[in-house]
């Protein structure tokens, strides 16, 4: 009976990462990447389903079932992030208006647009930022270095047309 609960948990663990992966590839657009996976989830799922329903009398199987459901969650999660499909757009206001930091993410590879707003105490400098998901977490970090007060709004785009940056990230 332990064998049969670790086979459990062990395809509930790898049907789950499958299921949130190919949700993931799907809104990200890559429906074909998502078909395929989408197979070997649906195999996995009627093997980990049926074992299930041979011991549905026992219930220390359906809650095997669902502690692996829930780790596969975790997992799925924890591997789109280390594969960081898409990108990131960060909308940053800083209030130094003639700061250099503009140029310091350009010069550190990142796509830089910006344009002086009015906020309620002020001028205010507005940048928009894109990068790879991937780089998210290095970019953060380069314009709290610069400006420790920076206002900073992410968000993911769907779609990308046009502009310097975005041909080179088609390479």
């Amino acid at each position: 009976m332990l064998s049969v609960l670790v086979s459990i948990f062990a395809i509930q663990i790898v049907y789950v990462s499958f299921f949130t992966l190919r949700m993931i590839l799907t809104l990200k657009g890559q429906r074909y990447w998502a078909a395929g996976l989408s197979t070997l989830e649906i195999t996995i799922y009627v093997l980990g389903l049926n074992m299930v329903l041979q011991y549905v009398n026992q219930p220390i199987s359906l809650i095997v079932y669902a502690l692996g459901y829930g780790l596969g969650v975790l997992v799925g999660s924890w591997i789109e992030e280390k594969i960081a499909l898409g990108y990131v757009t960060f909308k940053v206001i800083v209030t130094d208006v003639h700061t250099g930091l503009p140029n310091q993410l350009r010069d550190l590879g990142y796509g830089v647009t910006s344009w002086i707003g009015d906020g309620r105490d002020g001028h205010r400098l507005i940048l928009e930022v894109l990068a790879k998901r991937k780089n998210q977490t290095q970019l953060y970090t380069s314009i709290l270095a610069s400006d420790p007060k920076a206002f900073i709004v992410t968000m993911e785009p769907t779609r990308l047309h046009g502009g310097f940056w975005t041909r080179t990230t088609r390479r």
